[in-house]
């Protein structure tokens, strides 16, 4: 599904085939608490993303709502509130975000494979119940914080085996993840020379891409910067070249 690029766009970025491929591959992680300022900044940063993430404190600040708005501008929403549970709840969880219309969904893939195919059988029924297409299911497998990922390949395996669509991992995962026919959302995506933060295993747009990655989760690194419109060119700039679209 490809939303339509926004108005704006820097003359020397990517003709409009080119810009709708790389811009349908990145994701604004909106981690803020207030939904105005959510809003505001997808629709100031709409020219290079598709899709919005919706994490645990903006959707405990404004619940569903958040999902409702930020499709109404016409983005794709990834409710990133990583369920893990004992089945059945994770089940009717996953149910009740897919009638939301979201188009990414994830769990926890530590929750082990019965809790995972529960997720995946909630998302689909929930967006059937709705008469939507289905969300992509996404198992998490190690965070991008932990600097050590040696229980990806066994997290992956469960994803694979519970029938998700993909996973979340680092950008060194992704091509791993892709062997088992799994697509990647990948966080921990800095600029070169950008600041960490709280994250262990990064990467740069260009090196994600590079290594296999899906779709790249974009947060701090535009919204943090002193020039957001200037972070997310650039950003864009960098999937381009290696997408070969540039």
């Amino acid at each position: 599904m490809t939303v339509g690029a926004g108005a704006g766009r820097d003359p020397d970025a990517p003709g409009a085939a080119g810009a709708a491929a790389v811009r349908d591959r990145l994701v604004l992680g909106l981690d803020v608490g207030d939904l105005a300022a959510a809003t505001a900044t997808a629709r100031r940063l709409e020219p290079w993303f598709a899709t919005v993430k919706v994490g645990h404190e903006l959707y405990a600040e404004a619940g569903p709502a958040a999902f409702d708005q930020l499709h109404e501008l016409g983005f794709r929403v990834f409710c990133d509130l990583k369920l893990h549970d004992i089945p059945t709840t994770v089940e009717r969880a996953a149910r009740a975000h897919a009638r939301h219309g979201v188009a990414f969904l994830n769990a926890h893939t530590a929750g082990g494979v019965a809790m995972m195919r529960a997720f995946v059988a909630g998302a689909r029924a929930g967006a059937d119940d709705a008469g939507l297409d289905p969300p992509v299911t996404l198992g998490v497998t190690v965070l991008t914080s932990d600097p050590a990922a040696s229980a990806f390949d066994e997290r992956a395996e469960v994803a694979a085996v519970a029938g998700c669509d993909g996973v979340v991992c680092s950008s060194a995962e992704a091509g791993r993840a892709a062997a088992r026919g799994l697509r990647s959302m990948v966080p921990g995506i800095r600029l070169p020379a950008g600041e960490r933060h709280d994250q262990a295993r990064v990467a740069t747009p260009g090196e994600a891409i590079t290594a296999g990655s899906t779709w790249l989760v974009i947060g701090r690194t535009v919204h943090g910067a002193d020039d957001p419109e200037s972070a997310a060119a650039a950003v864009s700039a960098q999937v381009a070249e290696a997408l070969g679209v540039a």
